[in-house]
């Protein structure tokens, strides 16, 4: 599985649109290791256009802060789950809890 976390300053950033770069992460969930991990600079905040490039980069699920039902339901269309009101700010610890089904969330942040 492949996941991919929005970063500002290396932590999760609180709004997924406005993120620096993502940490994506290379997971095999069946020895519960990370075989790769990369921080790749975001290609910038378009309408539609993350999605499309987390998909083409083979992410299976993205895990966020804040994020917009516009951009939920565009994940969606590209058949990535997306996990938003993560409460964690260190993107690997995400993926971890995620994986181990503890993964804290709280109330959407987003408001569009």
């Amino acid at each position: 599985m492949r996941y991919a976390v929005p970063i500002v300053d290396g932590k999760v950033a609180m709004h997924f649109g406005h993120c620096s770069h993502f940490a994506l992460f290379d997971v095999d969930e069946t020895r519960n290791v990370i075989i790769r991990k990369e921080i790749v600079a975001s290609p910038g905040h378009q309408p539609g256009l993350l999605p499309a490039w987390l998909a083409e980069e083979g992410i299976s699920v993205v895990i966020a802060s804040g994020m917009g039902s516009r951009a939920q339901s565009l994940f969606r269309e590209n058949r990535i789950e997306v996990v938003i009101n993560a409460l964690e700010d260190d993107p690997e610890k995400a993926v971890w809890d995620y994986i181990k089904g503890t993964l804290a969330v709280g109330e959407d942040i987003c408001d569009h």
